[in-house]
């Protein structure tokens, strides 16, 4: 069975930006994750496609040869779908050279010697909404995770801690395992690591009996987390090592996404606050001081006479703090000035005779 394209398992389009395809992975991810209840099989091969589109050289490969550009056909013929191999009808860019491309179709080097990559727990993705206010001066919050963590009796290993390790009869106590791959190029000899001790050459005497030889166990976590004031919407956190752990290896990171309440008095562009108030044509007319609103409380603003409707008045060092730093940016009020719907007769009469004094206009 062939493989699903892997812009089609993300829902973007073969021209989408490096944003888009990680905003629909975000999407997808938080979807199908299978502890909110999600498709596991789906899950994984969201991650692998977004593992390949996020490198610009793996997605270079993807789109020139399809899944066989980056190991992604299954174990058969990685050159499939080109209508046969043949060097003189196709021309092949390998980039950084064989070495490279042999890595992502084959899993390997040609050489026995290569460097073991240690396992990795999987990458955690949660959500987090704060108040506009709390993305502006910053806060500090719990996030409540149930995750595969570290058991607390053998701490990963896997085996019960009151009895020692034995040679792994896999491998021979080396940590590894060569295998020969039949290729177009001829045998090609792999050298992996052992997948029954996990390359230690060593396995436990005795498996732990908390974790049952898994080395983790479900746990609910209280993690703190300290949001730096000036964070925007849609920016995510990234605590290294926070995520699920696996069994003699390291844990993968947690990445918390960020999403601002919107406020009904400021909005925000940048490291600017935005903000409207209203006053009377005649305190526009005359001018004076008037009371504003500011993310920081209020304050008194002078108005200048004269001053039209949607005029901008500038707040410096009223706005959004620029992050790891003590600056902040500016607060811009636009002045909105009220024309009056119901007037007495003595004001119309006022006003009538205004305008005829005046026939530039009232501010004439």
């Amino acid at each position: 069975m062939s493989k699903a394209d892997y812009y089609d398992i993300l829902g973007v389009k073969k021209d989408a930006s490096a944003d888009e395809i990680k905003k629909a992975f975000r999407r997808k991810a938080v979807e199908l994750h299978p502890d909110k209840g999600g498709d596991e099989k789906a899950f994984k091969e969201v991650n692998e496609a977004y593992e390949v589109l996020k490198d610009k050289e793996k997605r270079q490969r993807y789109d020139q040869f399809g899944h066989a550009g980056v190991g992604g056909n299954g174990g058969g013929n990685p050159f499939e779908g080109f209508g046969g191999f043949n060097a003189q009808n196709i021309n092949f860019d390998f980039g950084g050279g064989f070495g490279d491309i042999f890595d992502g179709i084959f899993g390997g080097g040609f050489s026995n010697s290569r460097k073991n990559t240690p396992n990795r727990g999987r990458d955690i993705e949660v959500n987090l909404e704060i108040g506009f206010k709390e993305a502006i001066f910053g806060t500090e919050t719990e996030i409540s995770l149930n995750i595969d963590d570290e058991c607390h009796v053998c701490h990963g290993s896997g085996g019960d801690p009151n009895f020692g390790t034995k040679t792994c009869p896999e491998c021979k106590g080396s940590g590894q395992q060569v295998r020969v791959t039949q290729t177009l190029f001829g045998p090609i000899q792999q050298s992996t690591v052992c997948h029954t001790c996990d390359g230690k050459g060593e396995i436990p005497e005795k498996e732990c009996q908390e974790c049952k030889g898994s080395g983790i166990t479900k746990d609910k976590q209280s993690i703190k987390l300290k949001i730096p004031a000036g964070i925007d919407d849609g920016a995510t956190i990234r605590l290294s090592g926070r995520g699920e752990a696996i069994k003699n290896g390291e844990k993968g990171d947690l990445y918390v996404n960020i999403s601002v309440k919107p406020d009904k008095k400021f909005t925000r562009e940048g490291n600017l606050i935005l903000s409207e108030e209203h006053i009377s044509m005649v305190d526009a007319a005359l001018g004076g001081e008037i009371e504003v609103q500011t993310i920081d409380g209020k304050l008194t603003m002078k108005i200048p006479a004269g001053t039209q409707s949607h005029t901008d008045f500038k707040l410096s060092g009223h706005g959004v703090p620029y992050m790891k730093t003590d600056k902040r940016g500016a607060h811009i009020i636009t002045i909105i000035v009220d024309t009056p719907t119901k007037l007495s007769k003595k004001q119309k009469e006022l006003l009538k005779d205004f305008k005829a004094n005046h026939k530039t206009g009232f501010f004439g």
